[in-house]
């Protein structure tokens, strides 16, 4: 056969980044509080105090913990910070709000410790399908983390990207 297949995109200089190589290891755990609630609404201190104490919290050990209420009681500030000075020995991260939530700061945490300076003047493929629970912000900030950059930014996969920037 004269003409071989070429693959292009395997020998292109395009560089394909997965936020989930950058996944860490770890539990996800959201915490709900509503049964330490006096009927699921009200928080009665002395008790709340108690309960916080006596809880073990080593079970979340390196894990990820976001504290949340699912009644539509209304939970104090320090309620959450009591439970957070509890579970700080343990945890590698603690938020309010849901798994999302949790997700998307330790994102937060990675992209800004990542270090770019691999991708400079390169044209980048953020991809898009993950296994892993990469949050939706998470490919904004590595977006706009990249942008200064890069040579440019498309999103999905080699064969099927969809262009996002392009520097001048």
């Amino acid at each position: 056969m004269a003409d071989d297949i070429v693959n292009r995109v395997a020998n292109s200089k395009l560089v394909t980044v997965n936020l989930e190589d950058y996944y860490p290891k770890g539990q996800r755990v959201l915490f709900d509080i509503k049964d330490w609630l006096y009927e699921g609404f009200v928080l009665r201190e002395k008790e709340f105090r108690v309960q916080v104490a006596d809880y073990n919290w080593a079970q979340y050990q390196d894990g990820y913990v976001a504290l949340t209420c699912s009644t539509d009681a209304i939970i104090p500030g320090w309620a959450f910070m009591l439970i957070s000075m509890h579970l700080e020995p343990f945890a590698k991260k603690i938020v309010v709000g849901d798994l999302e939530v949790l997700e998307t700061s330790i994102y937060q945490d990675v992209l800004n410790d990542l270090d770019i300076s691999e991708f400079a003047d390169k044209p980048i493929i953020i991809k898009g399908c993950s296994k892993k629970p990469v949050p939706q912000n998470a490919y904004i900030m590595l977006a706009n983390k990249l942008r200064p950059t890069v040579k440019s930014i498309m999103y999905g996969e080699a064969c099927s990207s969809v262009p996002l920037y392009k520097s001048k």
